[in-house]
């Protein structure tokens, strides 16, 4: 139950206009500080997951290595395969944190 609710925020972030995804616009909002959250894909390659990480880490954001495939990150969006996404709004990144029940985030 607790996959298909953080889903449902991460459709909801993306409506909202508060998600990016793909490397580029992922990287962007990490960088600037909008980023609160970056959720990572279980498949995704140990050259995105450790660029991420390291991102984040340097600037003290959240990051969820998710059991997400890539598929289904780019479903719950509307998009195809994603193998990272970042949420920029507070409130939802802590409401994904809080049902993760501290999971595998690492970070703030």
């Amino acid at each position: 139950m607790t996959d298909k609710q953080i889903g449902k925020l991460i459709g909801l972030a993306c409506r909202a206009g508060k998600l990016r995804s793909g490397e580029f616009s992922v990287e962007e909002s990490v960088k600037t500080g909008k980023s609160k959250l970056c959720i990572l894909a279980s498949d995704a390659s140990e050259k995105t997951k450790k660029h991420v990480h390291d991102m984040c880490s340097y600037r003290d954001i959240a990051v969820y290595d998710s059991a997400f495939t890539k598929d289904e990150l780019g479903h719950w969006i509307g998009r195809d395969e994603r193998s990272a996404v970042t949420i920029e709004d507070s409130g939802f990144a802590e409401h994904i944190l809080e049902l993760t029940e501290g999971g595998n985030a690492c970070g703030k």
